[in-house]
């Protein structure tokens, strides 16, 4: 009795495993002939009886396409399958089972923001590919509730259209050229209920503009430059300050706002300014405007010589606390001996143009060297060699050298100078072998080292 129901179970099995087995093998010889139709045999349980059904998608329109997971999920009457697809018949069931493909499973997506279909293995897609993810689409395009979301999402970060053109509007006010900022910050220098803040303030904004040539030429012919050279003579040190820091920033490399600077006064105040007692925030302010009026301007130089400005500059080198400043004043002296010397060079004209003879013959009336040496300055710059500072030192080296024709026999009189220049030669030896040891030959201390052997050799 065992041995009988072992065999008829055996003989259940193999008769479920044959009919499976004809199942597939209907199944993978219809897919090999239409992708995209399915024709399976369903057998009955005496095996007689057939009935053969067909899934065609002619008409994908009419028919509910089936979009498979990777999972087996029961297929319906009446609905399509994507190519590619696996379809079994669940023998036990009797019902049509479909899971996407290893191949394809990466064919049809859907993520948080909408379907979509990639292909994966031929060069175009298929109509019934294209149908399918046109249909996806749709769906996800359908969804009001992420549609209101989405449009929400949108108006939380943009602005209305009706409150940008005021604020458009109100910008189009506001909208102001530098010739209007200008005539805007003199009328509020001179309104008579503004405050002192408000003025330096409105010279502040001056300064900025009047960088750009244009501008500075607009200061004049509005009359703002002379407002600015009679605030030089203010009670308040603060309106000086910034009246000279104008002033320097609206003459540099502007000689036609030079020449109105010059003609205004501007030299003159800055001058007392420079040799009475005043801050030293004040002095710096006037220094850098006195150098930039002199600056390429003989005729400025020459009425600089006039007024006394050498003796004012020796006076303020020599005052206890003005040691910030030694640099500066040498910078000045400096730069006119160097202009000079190369407008007078043949072909080393710094601003060539028609009026080079004029030019060489308003240097000629500066006697710098002369003046130099009259007011002590050969013993004066040798000082600064006693600075711990490189670029302090470099200055007066070169300013050293450029009054070289007129100091040497002083030069050589001398033997702190001496002294320090052979301490300065042995310590910028040891700093150029430091700065060929990484790789510079030719750096800075060698530079330096350069001018200390030039000082050396024509002493």
């Amino acid at each position: 009795m065992m041995t009988r129901r072992i065999m008829q179970k055996k003989w259940r099995l193999g008769l479920s495993i044959a009919l499976w087995l004809v199942s597939v093998h209907l199944i993978c010889a219809h897919s090999e002939k239409s992708p995209t139709a399915l024709s399976i045999k369903e057998g009955s349980d005496d095996h007689s009886k057939g009935e053969e059904t067909l899934l065609e998608d002619e008409d994908s329109e009419d028919m509910e396409v089936f979009r498979p997971t990777d999972k087996w999920q029961i297929l319906k009457p009446g609905q399509a399958v994507p190519a590619g697809s696996h379809v079994r018949l669940n023998l036990q069931t009797g019902q049509r089972e479909v899971k996407m493909g290893e191949e394809e499973s990466h064919k049809y997506w859907r993520d948080g923001n909408g379907p979509g279909m990639m292909n994966t293995h031929s060069p175009s897609f298929t109509a019934e590919e294209l149908k399918e993810a046109l249909k996806m689409f749709k769906e996800g395009m359908d969804d009001p509730v992420d549609t209101k979301q989405d449009g929400d999402a949108v108006r939380a970060q943009f602005r209305p259209i009706e409150e940008l053109k005021k604020d458009m509007e109100a910008l189009d006010m506001l909208v102001e050229t530098d010739v209007q900022v200008m005539r805007r910050l003199l009328n509020q220098f001179n309104n008579t209920n503004s405050t002192t803040e408000e003025r330096i303030t409105a010279l502040h904004d001056l300064e900025y503009l009047v960088h750009q040539v244009d501008n500075a030429q607009n200061l004049v012919s509005m009359g703002g430059m002379q407002l600015v050279i009679n605030v030089l003579n203010s009670t308040d040190i603060r309106l000086q300050e910034s009246a000279a820091f104008v002033l320097g920033s609206a003459v540099s490399s502007n000689p036609s706002v030079q020449v109105e600077a010059i003609e205004g006064g501007a030299l003159q105040k800055l001058l007392t300014l420079l040799a009475t007692q005043r801050p030293i925030t004040v002095k710096k302010k006037a220094l850098f405007a006195v150098a930039s009026l002199l600056r390429h301007f003989p005729f400025a130089q020459s009425h600089f010589l006039k007024l006394g400005g050498v003796q004012v500059l020796s006076e303020l080198f020599q005052t206890p606390g003005t040691e910030p400043l030694r640099v500066r004043i040498i910078t000045v002296l400096y730069d006119m001996i160097i202009e000079k010397e190369l407008i007078s060079q043949v072909g080393m004209d710094l601003i060539p143009d028609s009026s080079h003879q004029e030019r060489l013959r308003q240097y000629a009336e500066v006697s710098l060297l002369p003046v130099l040496v009259e007011q002590g300055w050969c013993s004066l710059v040798p000082e600064l060699l006693a600075s711990p500072e490189h670029d302090c030192r470099e200055k007066a080296l070169r300013t050293l050298l450029a009054m070289m024709a007129q100091c040497q026999t002083q030069y050589k009189q001398n033997p702190a100078l001496t002294a320090s220049l052979s301490e300065l030669q042995k310590q910028y030896q040891e700093l150029v072998l430091t700065e060929q040891d990484v790789g510079e030959q030719d750096g800075y201390f060698a530079e330096i080292l350069e001018l200390v052997d030039s000082m050396v050799v024509k002493m």
